[in-house]
């Protein structure tokens, strides 16, 4: 099989296609032929060795100082299971199946084992590139907004870059729960913004987020995608019991998260899965997907990533000809 790996940090050049074995599925573990695989804004940052301020070392010791210790990228996917290993109940070969595999990581080649406790059914009505874009931004904004912020109909929220996996996902999630968005990106994004939800738009080219306070704006909800807002600056955009989402936080910002401000790493929990894959088949929820071909379009996914001008989802299809 092909996998494309990664044996330094680097530009997005360092990403190879070889030939590698193809694993046999451990006790409790599916073997899955990947049909798509998203390229995320985490894959991108563990290819360069770019970490948010102050994991660095932290980072590194966990993944490796001078390139990534699973040399195959890769979480979310979608795809076919082939084998089953020991003690597996529940899903045969031929199931559609989708997920994430965590700090495992491995999704990125034509095959992989994943453990099953990380797998959900994909619904037959949806596609394999959907099912795999929707689930990187799906958790997080589910787990933050309905999880930990508690959402309610008719509250408000800002989402501070709401073009990306997990800012186009939270826009949209916020509004499935009838709260009232305002969305923070490019006036190129706007139109889009407004079609997947947002009640408003605000160009940061024009009001960046800092002066967003000075003119007595306030939310529900302020829920960072990007990480240019800091506690501070966050806690100052809230009104009475808000909530304030740190989902790209520092370490800093981490540590002191308590009450009214939430961070950390969102769970991957099948039920999860099953939820937004739900919503994309009923047409509440739309990744935003964009397929770029075979595992040979990796390099130009990754440039697009580290551009920080990615809209949606990327995914590329390994079992494409």
């Amino acid at each position: 099989m092909q996998a494309a790996v990664v044996r330094r940090y680097g530009a997005p050049e360092v990403v190879e296609i070889v030939d590698q074995p193809t694993p046999e599925p451990k006790r409790g573990e599916v073997l899955v032929r990947v049909e798509a695989v998203a390229v995320t804004a985490a894959d991108g940052r563990l290819r360069a060795g770019r970490f948010p301020r102050g994991f660095g070392v932290v980072a590194k010791l966990g993944f490796g100082f001078t390139g990534p210790r699973t040399h195959v990228l890769g979480i979310a996917y979608s795809g076919v299971i082939e084998r089953v290993g020991e003690v597996v109940t529940g899903f045969a070969p031929g199931d559609e199946v989708a997920g994430m595999n965590g700090k495992t990581l491995g999704m990125h080649a034509q095959v992989a084992a994943v453990p099953v406790d990380r797998v959900a059914l994909k619904p037959a009505g949806l596609s394999h590139a959907d099912a795999a874009g929707v689930l990187f931004g799906g958790t997080a904004a589910l787990y933050f907004l309905r999880d930990r912020a508690g959402l309610r109909p008719g509250q408000t929220v800002m989402v501070n870059g709401a073009s990306g996996a997990v800012g186009s996902a939270a826009v949209q999630l916020a509004r499935h729960f009838g709260a009232t968005v305002t969305a923070v990106t490019s006036a190129a994004n706007a139109e889009l913004m407004r079609r997947i939800g947002a009640e408003s738009v605000i160009d940061y080219s024009v009001t960046p987020v800092a002066e967003l306070a000075a003119l007595g704006q306030s939310y529900d909800v302020v829920f960072d995608a990007v990480g240019n807002i800091d506690r501070e600056l966050g806690l100052s955009l809230l009104g009475p019991d808000g909530t304030l989402v740190l989902a790209a936080a520092d370490l800093v910002d981490t540590v002191r998260a308590r009450g009214r401000v939430v961070a950390g790493v969102a769970p991957e929990r099948p039920a999860d899965f099953a939820e937004l894959m739900r919503l994309v088949v009923e047409g509440q929820l739309d990744p935003l997907t964009r397929s770029l071909g075979s595992l040979n379009a990796l390099v130009e996914a990754h440039r697009i990533v580290d551009s920080g001008h990615k809209v949606g989802n990327i995914v590329v299809l390994p079992n494409a000809s």
